[in-house]
């Protein structure tokens, strides 16, 4: 069986018009269906290097050095869901004309599959028999929607830009557990980007810490969780708060 890389990063630096750079010589490597998570705090680059792999960095970003090579189909869930959906046309419908393209089906077929994909992410089925905006939707619901329009890619690899940031923690863990549960049915790799260490460990067998622009760490996620190497991960580790020890009480 191969072991060679489905996606790999060699060198990749990137600098704004005014020539400050904002990635420096990052590399990774991952392969079929594993999962790797890059950790750091917000401006360390983590976002950027995902954009960097789809081609959709923003107005004044340039890539100056390096080589991205990734030979599947790459899709992405971003950070804000309903940034990602269009506000003026219903869900379903976004999603249909997803898999119409991508999938190149008939309108029809790409409807059921839509419908599909959304029973899937455990969708209310009221979705069938009535279309919504994403404004009528909670922002989990939306989530979800964006997830199904990565999936109607095909993705071999799907690309996590902190897509639980704008959720709140109950909807957060279904999420993850969604993600999870998908990667494992349907055999994509994962990039999950976050600032926080908990969830790419809980996720992800490789992890990589970022700090600057650069990749200051890389291990597997229960080498690096039991002996850090760079201070800048152990502060990282040790920003994550316990939760406290509570005797259960006799009281409601």
């Amino acid at each position: 069986m191969s072991t060679s890389p489905i996606l790999e990063i060699k060198d990749l630096s990137l600098v704004t018009k005014s020539n400050k750079q904002i990635l420096t010589n990052v590399s990774l490597t991952v392969g079929k269906g594993e999962s790797l998570g890059i950790v750091g705090e917000s401006g360390s680059g983590k976002s950027l290097t995902l954009r960097s792999i789809i081609g959709l960095l923003p107005r004044g970003v340039e890539q100056v050095s390096g080589d991205i090579k990734c030979d599947v189909r790459a899709a992405m869930i971003f950070q804000d869901p309903r940034g990602a959906l269009d506000p003026l046309c219903p869900v379903v419908k976004q999603l249909a004309e997803v898999v119409y393209y991508r999938q190149k089906v008939s309108r029809k077929a790409s409807r059921t599959i839509a419908l599909e994909l959304l029973e899937m992410l455990g969708l209310p089925d009221s979705l069938k028999q009535k279309d919504r905006y994403p404004s009528q939707l909670s922002g989990g619901q939306c989530q979800r929607i964006v997830i199904a329009m990565a999936l109607a890619c095909k993705p071999g690899i799907l690309l996590c830009d902190e897509p639980t940031t704008a959720l709140d923690v109950t909807v957060q863990q279904q999420i993850i557990e969604i993600i999870t549960s998908l990667q494992q049915e349907l055999g994509f790799a994962i990039v999950f980007v976050t600032h926080n260490l908990a969830i790419a460990s809980s996720m992800c067998s490789k992890l990589c810490v970022m700090k600057e622009g650069q990749i200051v760490e890389r291990a597997d996620s229960l080498s690096l969780l039991q002996n850090p190497q760079n201070p800048y991960t152990q502060m990282l580790i040790n920003s994550v708060l316990p939760l406290p020890d509570f005797e259960r009480g006799t009281g409601a």
